[in-house]
């Protein structure tokens, strides 16, 4: 038996998170035999219960455990013990660096050279690497670089963040995001979901959107922040007017439990309250939110992994460059042009923009379908990748 740790963030409060990590026990899964999953975690119950089919072992990242999240005795331990670490999703960045509670870089800086030289091979699985901005940063993301054995990066904007470093590896192979492989739950689930929360109960057209609490975050012209009152008040002026514009009906589908409170207050200040919608991954699990995304005619996003959920549903996505991997995911299927920046954002122009992209999306869905199909390829295509470390182990 081959033992596999898997490092990401995998708490359960983020819908793509974990898309991302059925992806990849499905995808390894199919491709080996004998192998176990051990998977570092704040929320044991939640990876027993959702990815107990592929018999993951979830590994307790609480004080108890003698760990600060991250930092801590059972990740040390899980890596020297492991045959094979992966590390996977976009952890490694260098905000708050010297913050274990929410940083994964620093820590993986000192552990992952403990595995090199004990000749434990380290993959980076369908990753994204940065931003690193910090000298401290960059040295950390070096060190990490330096103990891996494959760089999959998921990204271009990773690969191009390697060269604007300076940092070189003579292994990087071209990969995608593991959700895009994600699988949407059966249609008697689906029949559910929507008896339970009222769902395309019309014959009208429905659009999805989502909105993001990392309003801090985001610049406007100046450097001043857009503010959090600002985008509460220009979402639902834009959900109304598309309403009225459109004729649609509209769900909200959050994907991060941080973000219910601004969609709450959003929701709040909506005028066509009744005809609008909410599902979250609070509630649902991601199978669930890609049977209600599969369904939708447009889905508007702030959130990547709900761009990313929603086109790998075969559905158009639009929405906001709320970070550069925003961009960069759109970028590679093709849909850069359905975005808007925030320096650029009214209600008028996004409007425009969500009209636009409705209005085509039979063309766009045509354009993107390719591009999905290759990705999701890629995605599953990781999963070769590890034969040299998991020879023997096919059958």
């Amino acid at each position: 038996m081959k033992k596999i740790t898997v490092i990401g963030n995998n708490s359960g409060r983020n819908a793509g998170d974990a898309a991302i990590l059925g992806g990849l026990l499905k995808d390894i899964s199919l491709q080996y035999k004998r192998v176990e999953f051990f998977v570092p975690t704040i929320n044991k119950k939640f990876v027993r219960d959702t990815f107990g089919v592929y018999g993951v072992k979830p590994v307790g990242l609480m004080p108890w455990n003698l760990s600060a999240k991250i930092l801590g005795w059972p990740i040390v331990h899980h890596v020297l013990t492991a045959d094979l670490v992966l590390v996977t999703d976009a952890i490694l960045f260098d905000r708050k660096l010297y913050n274990p509670l929410f940083n994964y870089l620093w820590t993986l800086s000192k552990v992952l050279p403990l595995a090199k030289k004990r000749d434990i091979p380290v993959v980076l699985y369908n990753s994204s690497l940065g931003p690193a901005v910090s000298e401290a940063g960059k040295k950390a993301l070096e060190r990490v670089i330096g103990s891996a054995d494959v760089l999959i990066l998921r990204d271009k904007e990773s690969i191009e963040l390697l060269q604007n470093l300076g940092l070189e590896h003579p292994n990087i192979v071209e990969g995608a995001d593991c959700a895009l492989n994600a699988e949407p739950s059966g249609d008697k689930r689906f029949k559910e979901i929507c008896a339970a929360e009222h769902l395309f109960e019309s014959v009208k057209p429905v659009i999805g959107f989502n909105v993001n609490s990392y309003v801090d975050a985001f610049v406007k012209d100046g450097g001043s922040s857009f503010g959090r009152e600002n985008l509460v008040a220009l979402y639902a002026e834009t959900v109304d007017a598309i309403i009225k514009k459109l004729d649609v009906d509209v769900i909200f589908i959050e994907t991060q439990h941080m973000d219910m409170g601004i969609a709450g207050e959003v929701l709040d200040k909506i005028e066509m309250r009744d005809r609008v919608r909410l599902v979250t991954n609070k509630k649902y699990s991601y199978q669930d939110i890609c049977s209600v995304l599969k369904r939708l005619e447009l889905f508007v996003g702030m959130r990547t992994h709900s761009l990313i959920l929603s086109s790998a549903m075969g559905v158009v996505p639009a929405g906001i460059v709320t970070y550069p991997k925003n961009r960069g995911y759109m970028r590679t299927i093709g849909m850069e042009k359905n975005l808007i920046e925030f320096r650029d954002l009214s209600v008028e122009k996004y409007v425009d923009l969500i009209t636009r992209v409705y209005n085509n999306r039979e063309a766009l869905k045509n354009e993107m379908i390719p591009k999905i199909v290759e990705e999701k390829a890629k995605a599953r295509d990781a999963a070769k990748r590890l034969q040299p470390f998991l020879r023997g182990f096919t059958e």
